[in-house]
């Protein structure tokens, strides 16, 4: 019997992911397995019940479609840009930016971003990606499929986060496939699995047209540079704007979700109470041993201990007592002082003691916008001179000031005598300093 080459897996996003049997054993490996255990949302279905998926299967929707958007870019006539010769050249690239797309993720800590700033100074999960991704284990891996450690982990974390080494034009690229801030592969996937995950349709856009029409472009709008970047034709620009316009929504929306946000925060408190020295591990034994499943098992735990550090916390995430919303940001009092939230809790700290309170202001940058678009008549210009959308989308931004439940009340009455106190007195400081 011939053993079978080609797998299918089960998606809910695309029906199917493909992956042959090399690639098969990267996906058994412990750094990627271990990704099963890591929610995607961290403790998000505490608020959307189906926001249960993992880091697993997001990296494997993060391959499949970076296999679509380089096969479009192939077939749009993008090699001679890329200087990819030869079906060689071709071939070991696109398996290359697979088995990256699938490993991009492996240095997350439990519970993904909600506890990002608990890795020590100097360290983040794309340096711990970099450390799995040379480990022993997966260097056997590379070797056996015949692939460069070096080129698996330029395109799993792309120029910014890769530094040992420059990048050519055509690792640039394929990195920005995956890593992209604008037509990245992880960016389309997790705003599709998480809409879809947690039943918003913030998130959806028409995928299928932007990657049909995604191709490898100069950027001739730039004094006629022939630095290439990763374009459409003019047919998908409406597709990137529906992109760009998703994640507005869904960090404003979904993400920055006054009381999922309370929820990372709690966690984190009861990560810096549990974890040696209040950091996670760099080492990539203890880094793989660590998942939320340990988490999970001790917060449940120290809930129900008082004597155990981060009891306080954890009985706050078990029995859903999380801190209320005392105030949130409002357009009418930014329009008297731009730092109204930090007012209020400054003076809500002085009130019932900072222990009883909480601020969070996330914000998230919609970013300069610009890639090249290619027009009917095949001159090339800039997607801001073409589009008015993308020239205005907003920055999601969030400003919330939270209390003890048992506080709540009495803070809202607090409140509601004296904000407008609060605020001017503010104002009326920061002008005298």
């Amino acid at each position: 019997m011939i053993a079978k080459n080609n797998h299918e897996i089960r998606d809910p996003i695309y029906a199917f992911v493909h992956m042959d049997s090399g690639e098969r054993q990267v996906l058994n490996s412990a750094p990627v397995q271990r990704l099963r255990h890591i929610h995607q949302l961290a403790l998000t279905s505490s608020v959307y019940p189906g926001a249960t998926h993992r880091r697993f299967e997001h990296s494997l929707g993060v391959m499949e479609l970076a296999t679509r958007i380089y096969n479009s870019v192939m077939e749009n006539g993008s090699a001679d840009i890329l200087d990819i010769d030869g079906e060689y050249e071709k071939t070991y690239y696109q398996r290359v930016l697979r088995l990256a797309a699938l490993v991009h993720d492996i240095g997350h800590a439990p519970f993904s971003h909600a506890s990002e700033d608990l890795f020590p100074r100097n360290c983040d999960h794309e340096l711990m990606t970099l450390r799995l991704i040379e480990s022993e284990e997966m260097e056997k891996l590379w070797r056996k499929l015949k692939v460069q450690t070096e080129d698996v982990a330029k395109l799993a974390l792309g120029p910014k986060h890769y530094t040992k080494d420059i990048f050519s034009n055509t690792e640039a690229i394929l990195s920005e496939i995956i890593t992209g801030d604008t037509f990245g592969a992880d960016r389309m996937d997790y705003l599709l699995r998480d809409s879809h995950h947690t039943g918003v349709a913030y998130g959806r856009f028409d995928h299928y047209r932007l990657i049909e029409t995604l191709t490898v472009l100069p950027k001739a709008y730039e004094d006629g540079s022939t630095e290439p970047a990763l374009g459409v034709e003019g047919g998908g620009l409406q597709s990137a704007e529906a992109l760009l316009l998703a994640r507005y929504f869904m960090f404003s929306q979904l993400y920055f979700h006054p009381v999922r946000r309370i929820y990372d925060i709690h966690l984190k408190e009861f990560l810096r109470a549990w974890l040696d020295g209040g950091w996670f591990p760099t080492n990539v034994a203890e880094h793989l041993d660590l998942t939320d499943n340990e988490v999970m098992s001790a917060i449940w735990k120290a809930s129900r201990d008082p004597g155990l550090p981060g009891h306080d916390a954890a009985q706050r995430i078990v029995m859903r007592n999380h801190y209320r919303v005392l105030y949130t940001r409002n357009p009418n009092d930014i329009l008297k002082n731009r730092e109204a939230g930090l007012a209020i809790y400054a003076a809500a700290c002085a009130e019932f003691g900072e222990e009883n309170v909480r601020h969070d202001r996330p914000k998230k940058s919609a970013g300069r916008v610009i890639f090249p678009v290619l027009e009917l008549d095949e001159r090339i210009v800039s997607s801001l001179s073409k589009s008015d959308t993308l020239q205005h989308v907003p920055e999601a931004a969030a400003d919330t000031v939270y209390i003890r439940s048992t506080l709540l009340d009495a803070g809202r009455r607090w409140l509601n005598k004296y904000r407008e106190s609060i605020i001017e007195s503010a104002l009326k400081l920061e002008d005298e300093l």
